[in-house]
């Protein structure tokens, strides 16, 4: 009886003495652990993760990391506020803003929007940039003819011009542009009419993919017609 009893004795010190010694060396490595990360962290030998602004990007060690977030669309009354401030200038030459009319809500074929305004000008008159910006697209469609996309200079927004008779001269995809410089020239190309020349001009809100060939529709005329 006596020997069961120191034997069960003994197991008990020996599972005591185990659990103190795993319990200090726990101890141990949690303080010490995060010290040895600052001194490498400030001796250069551990190095910051870059922060990634567009897409995928790939870490030190070739391993993907996650896409960037996307800076968020404005909502649409922020985005009329950013655009009435910026005073945009009438695209056509010569045409005041008593000239304008509101056609933004005007029907069309198989009963959808216009949205976007014809500005009536007699053929070849100059069509010149709204504000700052970038030539996005080059494009030529049928129901818009010849046509120009432009950025903003934040790509938020994108400027229609369709029913154009020509470019000017020069004038190239991701070009950077000013504000009233010469773009092109009032035409019918596309499905306008041969007797009314016009540009056909529309302003887009841009999604986080920047697809210039879509947006969300802002009417032109109260930013224009002030």
């Amino acid at each position: 009886m006596r020997r069961i009893d120191r034997r069960r004795r003994e197991r008990l010190r020996r599972r005591v003495v185990n659990f103190g010694i795993s319990f200090a060396l726990g101890a141990l490595a949690a303080t010490l652990l995060p010290h040895r990360l600052q001194r490498q962290a400030t001796s250069g030998s551990i190095e910051p993760l870059p922060i990634a602004t567009t897409g995928a990007v790939e870490s030190s060690t070739g391993a993907p990391r996650a896409p960037a977030v996307e800076a968020a669309t404005p909502s649409m009354g922020e985005a009329i506020d950013v655009l009435t401030s910026r005073n945009l200038l009438i695209p056509v030459e010569g045409v005041p803003a008593t000239q304008l009319r509101d056609t933004f809500n005007d029907s069309r074929a198989l009963r959808r929007r216009h949205d976007a305004i014809d500005i009536m000008a007699p053929r070849g008159t100059e069509v010149r940039a709204v504000e700052d910006g970038t030539i996005a697209k080059l494009f030529t469609s049928k129901a818009g003819g010849l046509t120009i996309y432009q950025f903003d200079p934040t790509q938020a927004f994108s400027y229609y011009y369709a029913h154009l008779d020509h470019y000017v001269s020069g004038l190239a995809e991701h070009q950077p542009v000013r504000r009233g410089q010469l773009l092109g020239y009032v035409g019918s190309t596309g499905n306008a009419s041969e007797n009314a020349p016009h540009l056909h001009f529309a302003i887009a809100r841009l999604g986080t993919d920047r697809a210039w060939w879509k947006g969300d529709p802002i009417n032109p005329y109260p930013l224009l017609a002030k």
